[in-house]
């Protein structure tokens, strides 16, 4: 079998992974997939999970396209449901369980779990008999941005697969078609080696959101936040939590009409919970991706103070950048500036944070520490 597309840029990925596709190979139990988000983790375990279903089918092309589209019976795909984390019941019956029961039509059962950083004690505890002993038909990826988040009872059990960040002149060639030069440099650049946050900069409400996030950090270097520039961000957070609730809310109406009329008010009921968190993840997601924007402001501004303004990333606001750092006679207010919003982000996705006190609180915050000549 031809190498795994999706491996191509990834020399670990792709020796690790080659050797156990098969006929000819012998895939392991258990994979953990780790590197930045957006290096193609994803593709890759698609493929991998369709190379493995496919073995031996009687309709080998067929069966590995169904795998790739996400309708193979034997194929499952976990994403946790959690506000910010995975929680027991995403793997319990979907992995756990499952696993035990023989395949439908392939050889083996593939489960796929993303996000594998976000399992909790309670969580990681539930799968650790299925990473430890599983069937022989049954074969876990589990993929993570944070490696060194992964609970190492988990990381311990299943064989790393490493996945290399992109270049920054990779990710600007990708973009360079449907951007101008520039934009395509600075998103590339923002993007910090996550391909799918380049594109998301790059395009749709990206802009917007660069510029929402440049506000808020200007506003606080310029100290007057009189127009309370954090309130686009908080309205964009807002209509993503929205968005996240309508997902659930046509998958409940899809799947009634074919419930028993006992099972319905539960499914009501479980699907309002499961809005609450998907809403709550999707505004937090939306936020952190404004604030990481508002601290690479500040850094920006830090490096420039410091003579070093090639290292900048807003690359295609450079005189912007310079008209703030002529502000500061040095970058130390800056690097507390970057700390905070830190600070933010953390009690945002680890503490449960009110999310517009806390937008809010930080304003205030980066414009005292932010103190010019």
């Amino acid at each position: 079998m031809p190498p795994l597309p999706a491996t191509e840029d990834h020399p670990h990925a792709r020796a690790v992974l080659d050797a156990a596709v098969p006929p000819a190979g012998n895939p392991s139990h258990a994979y953990l997939f780790h590197g930045p988000a957006g290096a193609g983790k994803r593709d890759a375990a698609r493929q991998f999970a369709a190379a493995l279903l496919a073995d031996g089918s009687a309709d080998e092309p067929g069966a590995a396209r169904r795998a790739m589209e996400g309708v193979h019976p034997d194929l499952t795909w976990v994403i946790p449901s959690g506000a910010t984390e995975m929680l027991v019941a995403d793997i319990d019956e979907p992995v756990v369980a499952a696993s035990t029961r023989t395949p439908f039509e392939s050889r083996r059962r593939v489960f796929v779990i993303e996000g594998a950083d976000t399992m909790n004690d309670s969580t990681a505890n539930r799968m650790l008999k299925t990473l430890e002993e599983p069937p022989s038909f049954a074969h876990l990826i589990l993929l993570t941005d944070r490696l060194g988040e992964v609970l190492p009872t988990i990381r311990s059990r299943c064989q790393a697969v490493r996945f290399e960040a992109p270049t920054v002149e990779k990710l600007a060639g990708r973009l360079a078609s449907r951007v101008p030069p520039d934009q395509a440099e600075a998103c590339a650049r923002l993007a910090l080696g996550d391909g799918e946050r380049a594109l998301m900069l790059a395009l749709g409400e990206g802009p917007a959101l660069r510029a929402g996030a440049e506000a808020v950090a200007r506003a606080c270097i310029a100290h007057d936040l009189r127009a309370r520039p954090w309130s686009a961000i908080l309205e964009r957070s807002a209509a993503h939590g929205e968005g996240a609730i309508a997902v659930v809310d046509e998958r409940l109406a899809a799947s009634l009409p074919f419930l028993p009329v006992k099972e319905q008010a539960r499914a009501r009921r479980e699907a309002t919970d499961a809005g609450k968190r998907a809403a709550r993840r999707a505004r937090v997601q939306a936020l952190d991706q404004a604030l990481a924007l508002v601290g690479l402001w500040l850094r920006d501004v830090a490096v420039t103070v410091d003579g070093a303004p090639e290292l900048v990333h807003h690359s295609d606001r450079v005189a912007a950048v310079n008209e703030d750092a002529a502000r500061f006679a040095d970058a130390h207010g800056l690097r507390a500036g970057v700390a905070l919003v830190d600070e933010t982000r953390f009690a945002l996705r680890e503490v449960n944070a009110t999310e517009d006190l806390a937008v809010e609180a930080l304003a205030f915050r980066l414009e005292r520490v932010l103190q010019t000549r």
